[in-house]
């Protein structure tokens, strides 16, 4: 019998031992389970800040757009003044030239005078 109580004993101390592992166990996954709990907090509050920051650099991109659009739509209404006022001066310019040149004065000339003599009314 008494091999039988060396067989019980070693027996009982490795149920012991599997108690204590099983114990360890639960506790080690317990621990794990929180650290994985806290880990999903924390990246919920990540992930709600990026989503935040992703909004606030949209909503400023599109500030710089309607910016720069507005600046564009300036810049192009200048423009066209700037070009208006060229194409009058370009106009005027040739309006003189001719005007003054050879060929001009002799169609002015031509107009302003007239080739018929003058006649006198005489009473």
């Amino acid at each position: 019998m008494r091999g039988n109580d060396a067989v019980v004993e070693r027996l009982e101390r490795v149920i012991e031992a599997l108690q204590d592992n099983s114990i360890k166990m639960g506790q080690m996954l317990a621990v794990h389970d929180e650290k994985l709990d806290k880990q999903d907090r924390i990246d919920a509050v990540l992930f709600e800040k990026v989503e935040s920051l992703h909004r606030e650099v949209n909503r400023k991109a599109e500030e710089i757009k309607a910016g720069c659009e507005r600046d564009i739509r300036l810049v192009d209404n200048r423009l066209r003044v700037m070009e208006k006022k060229m194409w009058s001066i370009f106009g005027a310019l040739s309006i003189i030239s001719f005007v003054v040149s050879p060929v001009g004065q002799r169609i002015i000339s031509a107009s302003l005078t007239s080739d018929t003599p003058a006649t006198i009314i005489q009473r």
